[in-house]
């Protein structure tokens, strides 16, 4: 016993790596062989932990799995070193038997979804500082008190203090502003002159929907075709961010320091409060400033009016902040666009456009025969009167157009690009077919023009005729990017669309469909009353031009909301003077609305 103890001593004067004799193991008697060794238990391990370490094993190879040596750790397929190769154990499969014994199941987890945006994705910004913060408010005010009663020059007064975030914010982050985001971002607010001139709902719908899409690419600064594209995109999916990023920046201005928003908050307050107290004295002393303060005041009335109004604020808060954190941080969607496709032999790709140039060539000879030679040979071939003729090709046309513009752009991205040769082989066909797609075009507006000289025009006929004029435009911008290359050509056919779009809508549609129909019917033929009284505010100069009882029969269901000054559009304002000077008569006209009417125009 005494020798024992004499040795553990000795080893441990002498550090010996041997750790100390196991408790509660005999030792064997004299000629006994010795007991097997018995592994330690492995810790337990739980359904999935096996798959979170295979998933960590590429990072950190130097770690075991279960803190010792993992001689079964799985291999990088997710089945144990130590299996053999014809194991049928998997470890997606978690009821599989055990066949080592060991207790573990390996489960391998789904593999994350690639990271889309995480390679164009900007990184966070700081929280926004005092100014983009007042905007963001002075935003959802307005919003709360300017849009419950439509759309004028209340969008335009909104767009000022959204535009002012954006810029706020971006000089915070850093960044200076492009020219191009510049001329966008003017381009957006001239758009929205259209809901201030005209009162018809589809030009402006569509205007507030260009100006919207300006605004996202003078925000991104966006110049190939993915980033013209997708840039609307990038305020719709930063408003969760934006709305953390706004609170976090709130809270840090109202923490108390150098930029505490509290005494402006309160300063705020103050001034509301003295406006509303003498505002109300005076507008009681006194009849003709109590009108002039309702005139200027918005009518926030109680009831469902009240709710309305607060989702207004909300919605206008979210989407200020959007704007701003995009203008921030904003994503990078040119980085998101398909690289050049692979290029083709010259015979692959010339042979099936220069048949379909061929085609096209027929085609225009063909009506180059039929549009110039007129009526009689339309009659002689098919039998059609030639407004039939007209309206019986058109939409095909337009179809074709549109097919057109699709074949180029895939074309030319697979096109040969190996040396002069092929660039000049690329122009010669590709131009050839951009100046046949324009003799279509010019056909397909001459067939519309004829049906309406016919039977008038309608805002479907004028949308039609406004859209292939434009696509008529974008194949001229394809052909001068022929000549002077393609780097503008996206932000090009983008400026054309925003050009038209507010053209179309300074235009007042409804009011040119009704002067047409009047000249049409002092012309001899008849009247659509009915249509005509569908029409906006625009068309009320125009009919104000008929008899009686047709002028009153026209503008009976003509509505001119008497709505405030910042929701009037200037053709409302128009037509409510017109109507107060000479009022609508109670005339029977349910006769007049369903009969074709003979001419009688003032």
């Amino acid at each position: 016993m005494s020798d024992g103890v004499e040795g553990n001593e000795e080893r441990r004067r002498t550090g010996d790596a041997a750790g100390p004799e196991p408790q509660g193991v005999p030792e064997p008697r004299p000629g006994e062989p010795e007991p097997a060794a018995q592994p330690e238990p492995a810790p337990p391990v739980k359904a999935g932990t096996a798959g979170r370490t295979e998933a960590r094993a590429g990072a950190k190879t130097d770690e075991p799995a279960t803190g010792e040596a993992d001689d079964a750790a799985p291999d990088a397929s997710g089945t144990p070193a130590d299996a053999p190769p014809d194991s049928t154990d998997t470890p997606d499969d978690p009821e599989a038997p055990d066949e080592a014994g060991d207790g573990l199941r390996y489960e391998r987890l789904p593999d994350a979804p690639p990271p889309i945006l995480d390679g164009v994705r900007a990184r966070p910004p700081a929280p926004p500082g005092l100014a983009t913060l007042v905007a963001a408010a002075v935003t959802a005010l307005l919003s709360g008190l300017l849009l419950g009663d439509g759309l004028a020059v209340n969008a335009l007064i909104l767009a000022l203090p959204l535009a002012a975030g954006a810029w706020f914010a971006a000089r915070q982050a850093g960044r200076r502003p492009r020219r191009s985001s510049l001329c966008w971002g003017v381009g957006g607010l001239a758009l929205l002159a259209v809901p201030v001139w005209s009162d018809a709902e589809w030009p402006t719908l569509l205007a507030v929907l260009a100006a919207a899409g300006l605004g996202a690419l003078a925000l991104h600064g966006c110049r190939k075709w993915s980033g013209v594209l997708l840039a609307p995109l990038g305020p719709v999916l930063a408003v969760r961010r934006a709305l953390v990023w706004g609170w976090r920046g709130a809270r840090e201005r109202t923490a108390g320091g150098e930029k505490d928003l509290g005494p402006l908050l309160r300063s705020v307050l103050v001034a509301v409060v003295l406006l509303v107290v003498f505002g109300g004295l005076f507008a009681a002393a006194d009849r003709a400033f109590a009108d002039l303060l309702g005139s200027l005041v918005p009518d926030v009335d109680g009831g469902s009016g009240v709710p309305w109004r607060l989702f207004l604020a909300v919605l206008g808060l979210a989407a200020a902040l959007a704007v701003a954190h995009t203008a921030a941080a904003p994503t990078r969607w040119d980085g998101l666009g398909p690289g050049p496709g692979r290029p083709r032999g010259r015979v692959e790709w010339a042979l099936p456009l220069v048949l379909l140039d061929l085609l096209f060539a027929a085609f225009v000879a063909v009506q180059a025969a039929v549009l110039l030679r007129g009526e009689d040979v339309v009659r002689a071939s098919n039998g059609l009167t030639y407004s039939e003729y007209a309206r019986e090709g058109f939409w095909q046309l337009l179809f074709a157009t549109v097919l057109t513009l699709a074949v180029i752009s895939v074309a030319v991205r697979v096109a040969p690009r190996s040396g002069p040769r092929d660039l000049l082989l690329v122009r010669a066909v590709l131009g050839t077919l951009c100046l046949l797609t324009l003799v279509v075009v010019a056909s397909a507006v001459r067939r519309m023009d004829l049906y309406m000289g016919e039977y008038g025009l309608t805002r479907l006929r004028l949308s039609v005729v406004a859209m292939e004029l434009w696509l008529g435009a974008v194949v001229l911008l394809i052909l001068a990017a022929g000549v002077f290359g393609a780097r503008l050509l996206p932000r090009a056919v983008l400026a054309s669309a925003a050009v038209a779009v507010l053209a179309f809508g300074l235009a007042s549609p409804d009011k040119l469909i009704a002067e047409s129909n009047l000249d049409a019917h002092r012309d001899g033929r008849t009247l659509d009353l009915r249509y005509l009284a569908g029409l906006s505010a625009d068309a009320v100069p125009a009919l104000d031009r008929l008899d009686e009882p047709l002028r009153s029969c026209a503008l009976r269901s003509i509505a001119v909301p008497d709505a405030p000054w910042y929701a009037t559009s200037l053709s409302q304002a128009r037509a409510h003077d017109i109507l107060t000077a000479r009022p609508v008569r109670n005339h029977p006209c349910r006769d007049l609305l369903t009969d074709d009417i003979s001419p009688s125009v003032r």
